[in-house]
Order: structure tokens, then C-alpha cells, then sequence
């Protein structure tokens, strides 16, 4: 069983990231503004997560320095706050699959950040180096797919008719270009979150209270945003109904319990093994968003999603081959010098 409990732990991952996707699209269909959903989000993972940090961490609680402050802060303007905005404004001229779709590329367009920025390594006489340089262009073929190709529509079983398969169906292909740009953007500010997160946790290197710090941070930030865009009273009501199940999901389940379960499966199997679970997270929410919300599948996102996951793991497969490479020279180098030494100490 032991052995078995990573893998669970990958699909209940994913599903609750199908499930973040399709509460959010359900909310939006049901007339919930985007911004404030963002708002009421963050500020529900704050509530969460700043009580249990500050009580798990307190006393190991590291000095913050102002300059680490204003890292933080821009940290979480352009990784978390603009990221989620966007995010949310391109779920409403797309769909869920579309978003799930989109989280194939973060891998991808992670490293090709890193590479701008000199963090990573592209040997392209290498077959590693030609595979991510091949991942990379694949994504790229599979974004361009999902943006400019639709092609004929499917239908599954669907447990009630909705309103939102229409609206699908009708809306515009510059509306629907428009949001896979958008949710393209989303994701490039995510994976620049993720790589610029390594040098601000060396100054600050509590992950919970560094995480809570942000989700606090958000909260202001996003409030800001919505209360400029959204005057309507209305707007911000909840209400017992799928608004408020959305935004607890969003900002407990989704922050709370899959920050501990990532965490644990990559001490357990490595970052890698959670990356290739990332698929999982289309499947679901492409059969569920065509079963409970009623959302037409499109030859264009089968295809573009396909593409997306072929580059994600030809990426995957090269940064793998690279990392097995460096250690066998680690381990090779280790091993004359080990020699060396003997041979000396005989003499």
C-alpha cells in the first residue's frame, strides 16, 4: 500500500485541480465577476492559511527584511494576483478544458524562462537538448492549435442541459483567440513565479509562512483590482449557492490540502513524477466539464491538448536525461578521487 500512496495522491492532485476549473467556469456562468471571485479566493486561503502557518511556524519564524518584503510583494502582484485575474477573465471567453489544457505548457514555459534567464541549459548536440528544444516547439504548435483550430464539435452524455454549451458554441473565434491568448499569459506569469520564487526563499526560507505571506498580500492586491473594476453592489453577494462552494474550494481545498499533498509527493517520488500527472488533470476535466456543465469538445482541443502533453513530456524526458547524466559524472568523479587518494596513502 505504500508504494501505492503516491499515486493516489497524483490523480486526487489533479482531480482537485479538474474540480477548481470546473467550479470556477460554473461560477463565472453563473454571473460571478471574475475579480471578485479572485478576491473572495485569496481571501479565503488567507483566513486558512495565516492562523495554521503562524501556529506551525511561529517559533522558527525568520527575520523579514524590507527588501525581502517588496520581492515578495512584486512576487505576488505578478505571479498570483495578475496570474488569477487573467486566468479568470480567459476561463470566461474559453472554457475549463481550454484552462486545463493550458497547464500543460507551465513545465515547458518554466524552463524556457529559466533558459532566458541563464538558469538552465539547452545543448542542442545532445539528444536531451534536442528533446527539449522539440518539447518546446511542440507546446508552441499545440497553444497555436488549441487558438486558431476548432474543427467539428462533440458532444457526450450530458446530465442536464446548460446554458453554457450554447454560449460556447456561439461565441466568436476572435473571443475565443482572444482568451487562449489570455490564459497563455496567465501561465507564462505562473512559471515566472515559479522561477523567480528560488532566490527570494533563500532570504526567506519558511515555505508555509512564505506562502500565508503571500495569500495575504493577494488579498489587498486583488481587492484593489476588483473594487476599481466592480461597483455594482450585486456583484459581490455569494449566497448560498455554487459562488460560495467555488470560492471555499478555490481558497481552502485547492491551497490547503494540495500544498501538503505536492509537497509530500515530491519528497516521496521527486518534482518530476508530479509534473508528468499533469495530463490527468485534462482528462478529468475534459469528461466532466462535457458531463456536469455540458461544454462541446472540439476536434481543435483534442488535437492542441495532445500536442501540449507530447511537448511536456519530451521536455520532461530531456531534463531527466540530463539530471541521470550529472549524476553518473558525480558519482564517476567521486570514485577517482577516491583512488587518487588511496593510491597516495599506499605510497
Amino acid at each position: 500500500m505504500d508504494t501505492k500512496k503516491p499515486y493516489l495522491a497524483i490523480i486526487l492532485i489533479q482531480s482537485i485541480y479538474a474540480g477548481m476549473f470546473l467550479l470556477s467556469k460554473a461560477a463565472f456562468d453563473g454571473g460571478m465577476n471574475s475579480f471578485v471571485f479572485v478576491f473572495y479566493r485569496q481571501a479565503a486561503a488567507t483566513i486558512f492559511l495565516v492562523p495554521l502557518a503562524l501556529f506551525v511556524e511561529w517559533k522558527s519564524l525568520p527575520p523579514l527584511s524590507f527588501v525581502t518584503f517588496c520581492k515578495v510583494f512584486l512576487l505576488s502582484l505578478f505571479g498570483i494576483t495578475l496570474s488569477l485575474d487573467i486566468n479568470g477573465v480567459a476561463l470566461v471567453y474559453t472554457s475549463a478544458t481550454l484552462g486545463a489544457a493550458t497547464t500543460n505548457c507551465l513545465p515547458v514555459i518554466t524552463f524556457f524562462l529559466a533558459l532566458l534567464l541563464g538558469m538552465e541549459a539547452l545543448r542542442l548536440k545532445t539528444s536531451a537538448g534536442i528533446a527539449k528544444l522539440t518539447g518546446i516547439l511542440t507546446c508552441m504548435a499545440g497553444v497555436l492549435t488549441l487558438a486558431f483550430f476548432k474543427g467539428p464539435h462533440f458532444k457526450l452524455f450530458c446530465l442536464h442541459h446548460s446554458h453554457t454549451a450554447d454560449t460556447a458554441a456561439a461565441s466568436s473565434s476572435l473571443t475565443w483567440v482572444k482568451g487562449c491568448f489570455l490564459m497563455l499569459t496567465s501561465v507564462t506569469f505562473w512559471a515566472l513565479w515559479l522561477v523567480l520564487q528560488g532566490p527570494v526563499l533563500k532570504s526567506y526560507p519558511s515555505k508555509l509562512l512564505f506562502t500565508a505571506l503571500q495569500c495575504f498580500l493577494t488579498s489587498f492586491q486583488s481587492f484593489g483590482i476588483a473594487i476599481a473594476l466592480v461597483r455594482d453592489p450585486y456583484e459581490w453577494r455569494l449566497g448560498w449557492n455554487v459562488r460560495l462552494v467555488a470560492v471555499a474550494y478555490c481558497g481552502v481545498v485547492v491551497t490547503g490540502v494540495t500544498y501538503y499533498l505536492q509537497s509530500w509527493v515530491i519528497e516521496k517520488k521527486g518534482p518530476v513524477f508530479l509534473a508528468m500527472s499533469t495530463p490527468l488533470n485534462l482528462v478529468f476535466t475534459m469528461l466532466c466539464s462535457a458531463f456536469l456543465l455540458c461544454e462541446f469538445t472540439s476536434l481543435g482541443s483534442v488535437v492542441g491538448g495532445l500536442l501540449l502533453i507530447i511537448g511536456l513530456y519530451s521536455v520532461l524526458w530531456g531534463k531527466t536525461k540530463e539530471q541521470r547524466l550529472l549524476n553518473e559524472k558525480c558519482v564517476s568523479t567521486g570514485v577517482n578521487k577516491q583512488g587518487t587518494e588511496l593510491t597516495v596513502v599506499t605510497t
